[in-house]
């Protein structure tokens, strides 16, 4: 593109129009760019957030990657647990008992998923110790049958910690009046919160050895072994990697299976409301065409004296693909900059908005995150702005076609 071709297409932008009219187009098709990009860069920014809080309150009580026995019972788990921290990604390891049960406690009955734990290596593989509301996962002994419950199950049962409550066991005992299911009373010691529904209602935690008791097992036999991770995003592939390491029969899976329906539905809100919001975007490329179009039967004369001066319909092409390019580039650096000064914000814009029309969007009383997050990505945003400067582009290839079929006699006919 020579000199004068870019020279011209910058004066036509900043040049005086006869016809207002373009001069609005130009910046309402600027003014959407701009506020589509803002739009669509924080929306994407919240998801992310909401995105990384999830995932960051499932694995504060979920692992990065279990190991269990095929047959849902590991005789040695101190020898798989070694073969394991071999890798150089796994960072700790952690016995668990896992077990359907139910709890009793003042004639209210709950299903619950029961899970042994050693409290101080559990700690290496899990943030519950930082989840406690009352009470400490230390309190967990051997023998004296303490148990953790979370907000949620605490409520149904109505129950505080010193309370105790009968945990009923499925594996029952064989008595001449049939089959009885295993009663056992446990005392709360402690209460947790997660964040997450399935957790703070369906889980609850007692030590290790009183899990053995209660599920008769023998020895050192667990249920499997849980892992942590130094990069957690690398778990499929650790996955992969551990089966020849270990030498036991057993059956591995990581986080993104574990919990794949939560971050899918996430991933696929995100991707809609993201097309949603290009149309914003792409109503506004598209206004350039027509901010275009206008222009060029405005300039008319003009085109047909650079036609008369030796222009060539290419360079008359060129001319004003750079006005309308400038307008996408103008557009999507305001865009770029607003949307990431609102996604660093969001959480500020938000609370002035709840004061001002005094509301709550996300009432702690209903949603377990309360706040509302955001985690800017650059990919994200280097995305949104490469497809906002190739529509602006597009959009600009008929208007300047047009311009460059343009007959110069026929244009100063009546001029």
């Amino acid at each position: 593109m020579s000199s004068y071709e870019l020279f011209i297409g910058l004066r036509y932008t900043r040049a005086k129009r006869r016809n207002h009219f373009i001069s609005f187009i130009s910046l309402i098709s600027l003014l959407g760019i701009t506020l589509g990009m803002t739009a669509l860069i924080t929306v994407m920014s919240v998801m992310n957030g909401f995105q990384k809080e999830v995932r960051t309150r499932i694995l504060g009580v979920a692992s990065h990657i279990q190991v269990s026995g095929l047959d849902g019972s590991l005789k040695d788990w101190r020898h798989v647990a070694e073969e394991a921290l071999k890798h150089s990604q796994v960072e700790a390891a952690a016995p668990y008992v896992s077990a359907q049960g139910m709890v009793s406690f003042d004639q209210i009955v709950s299903g619950v998923v029961v899970r042994g734990i050693l409290p101080r290596m559990e700690d290496n593989v899990a943030d519950l110790a930082n989840m406690m509301v009352d009470g400490s996962l230390d309190n967990l002994k051997p023998g004296e049958f303490g148990i953790v419950i979370g907000t949620g199950l605490a409520r149904a049962l109505s129950a505080f910690t010193g309370d105790k409550i009968v945990l009923i066991s499925p594996q029952g005992q064989v008595t001449p009046a049939g089959i009885l299911p295993r009663l056992k009373q446990f005392t709360v010691t402690g209460i947790f919160e997660a964040g997450h529904s399935e957790y703070d209602s369906g889980l609850v935690l007692i030590h290790l050895a009183d899990a053995q008791k209660l599920y008769r097992m023998e020895g050192d036999e667990v249920s499997g072994v849980r892992l942590k991770l130094h990069d957690l995003f690398e778990a499929p592939q650790v996955a992969r990697e551990l089966v020849p390491l270990i030498s036991e029969g057993v059956y591995i899976t990581d986080w993104t299976r574990q919990h794949a329906n939560y971050f899918r539905a996430i991933q696929i809100e995100k991707r809609m409301l993201s097309l949603i919001l290009a149309l914003i975007i792409a109503v506004a490329a598209f206004n350039i065409v027509s901010t275009l179009v206008m222009a060029v039967t405005d300039k008319q004369p003009d085109i047909a004296i650079l036609r008369t001066l030796g222009a060539s319909p290419r360079s008359i092409m060129k001319i004003f693909i750079v006005q309308g390019t400038l307008i996408g580039i103008i557009g999507t650096t305001l865009g770029v900059i607003g949307g990431v000064l609102l996604a660093y914000n969001v959480d500020s814009v938000i609370a002035f908005i709840e004061r001002i029309f005094s509301v709550r969007f996300l009432s702690p009383e209903v949603y377990y995150i309360s706040e509302i997050p955001s985690d800017p990505q650059l990919p994200d945003i280097v995305a949104v702005a490469t497809v906002s400067f190739v529509l602006t582009l597009l959009a600009t290839l008929y208007p300047s076609y047009r311009a460059s079929r343009v007959n110069p006699a026929e244009a100063l006919r009546y001029e």
